[in-house]
């Protein structure tokens, strides 16, 4: 019950709502993009075949939706363009489904920003409480944690939010431990950012059945065949691992990773390293010889695609992304384009560049945030670089500038300038907001369905 207890009336500090506040403004820019992308347009398809009642923003679109359906095309756009934050103790994007939920409940509730701010900061302390407890044991089983833990987090997000009661929270915490799923072998294919769809819509749905009257086991989460156990957990319990809840906050202790690369995370630490060198030091394609980059063990598991045959798969491939850094200089939402995937510069490049595990990073960084660079040059001159996380992460944090240039140009691909400034100006001051459906209104109708 104390888990229960902290997410029906934790009250979050002040400084913990306004990281809140900078991953929802982050999170509904990258939403606005990932509302034209094909895996967001077919949740949209299926949505308008359904009788719904329409009382929720599908934001990008004219299009509303039941609360499950806009949190289920929320959540799959955030995650579309795989530009959406990190954090690293739970090794999921925890905003995607926690902003896609918390947008959902907070309409059909009337609630107002502070109180999806409040409902957001519970959602990622108790998914920040399971990554610990879970991981990286459920993560290199193959377990998407954006999926997993963040549909235990979008439950207790729409839960705070519905005003559910300590007992009728357990109850929605523990039918979502019988809805998360979310497999690693779809990573590179449009089921990826649907993982983060299905978190926020399942975290919805739970809670609405709990409020509804559903009940459900009270050991779901630690028991002998419960979530833990049967998601091979590296923790039996997590109760050791949530004691500190309300006393400390994982949201301003380890922070949140803002991605200013549209790729996998474990790429981001080695573009950082060639961007780097490259302005140190310039050079281009035709001087390169060879790129070798060196990661840890967990990041083969992720960055599946050495040769990718779609924009999707570049997004989880090293050779890609780096040999897209080299060209370009730069690796953004046009990255990754059909016409980028056909280019013969980067197609000649991508074949120079090797990653290979390297044991002498240190064991004890987190997972995904270390590379070793080497760039051989064809005259025979060698470049090196290492690195330990990269920009946008909670020690080099994005400036507000940053994430306004990112939440427009997000925007730009769903809506008019006019309307994507008035939706930024609106979401940059949401703990101000007395009625969150004025702010989604700002973000919808920025394209048809």
């Amino acid at each position: 019950m104390m888990i229960a207890d902290f997410v029906a009336a934790a009250t979050p500090p002040h400084q913990a709502r306004c990281a809140a506040a900078r991953a929802v403004l982050d999170t509904i820019g990258v939403m606005l993009a990932g509302a034209l992308e094909p895996c967001a347009r077919s949740v949209q398809q299926v949505l308008a075949q359904e009788i719904s009642s329409g009382a929720c923003t599908v934001v990008g679109t004219a299009q509303r939706a039941a609360a499950t359906g806009a949190a289920l095309a929320n959540g799959t756009a955030a995650h579309a363009h795989d530009f959406d934050d990190m954090c690293f103790v739970s090794l999921a994007h925890p905003s995607a489904p926690l902003v896609a939920a918390g947008l959902a409940a907070a309409e059909i509730a009337g609630a107002s920003g502070r109180a999806m701010l409040d409902a957001y900061v519970v959602g990622f302390e108790l998914e920040a409480r399971f990554g610990r407890a879970m991981n990286p044991r459920h993560y290199q089983r193959g377990w998407h944690c954006t999926s997993t833990l963040g549909t235990m987090g979008a439950a207790a997000a729409a839960s705070r939010l519905l005003g559910l009661t300590p007992d009728l929270t357990a109850h929605a915490l523990a039918i979502a431990a019988s809805e998360a799923s979310g497999l690693k072998e779809n990573f590179g294919t449009m089921v990826k950012p649907l993982h983060s769809g299905l978190a926020a819509r399942n975290g919805v749905l739970a809670a609405l059945l709990a409020r509804a009257g559903m009940d459900a086991s009270a050991s779901a989460i630690e028991g002998r065949q419960g979530f833990l156990a049967a998601l091979d957990s590296e923790s039996p319990a997590l109760l050791p691992f949530a004691a500190d809840l309300g006393s400390r906050w994982e949201i301003l202790d380890t922070g949140i990773t803002v991605k200013l690369y549209p790729s996998c995370a474990a790429t981001h630490p080695a573009l950082d390293a060639l961007l780097d060198l490259k302005r140190r030091d310039p050079f281009g394609p035709d001087g390169v010889q060879r790129i070798e980059i060196g990661v840890d063990a967990i990041t083969p598991t992720v960055l599946l695609y050495d040769r990718p045959s779609t924009a999707l798969e570049a997004k989880f491939s090293m050779p890609f992304c780096a040999a897209a850094a080299v060209a370009d200089g730069q690796v953004g939402l046009a990255t990754f384009s059909a016409a980028r995937m056909a280019d013969p510069v980067l197609e000649h490049l991508r074949r120079r560049v090797a990653m290979h595990v390297d044991a002498s990073l240190d064991p004890a960084a987190p997972a995904l945030t270390q590379a070793r660079v080497r760039v051989v040059l064809t005259g025979g001159r060698v470049l090196c670089a290492d690195a330990r996380g990269a920009r946008g992460y909670p020690d080099r944090p994005a400036s507000a500038e940053q994430l306004s240039a990112k939440f427009l140009a997000c925007a730009a691909l769903a809506m008019p300038e006019a309307r994507a400034r008035a939706a930024l100006a609106a979401v940059a001051n949401i703990e101000r907001e007395s009625d969150i459906c004025t702010l989604a209104e700002l973000c919808s109708a920025g394209g048809q369905p």
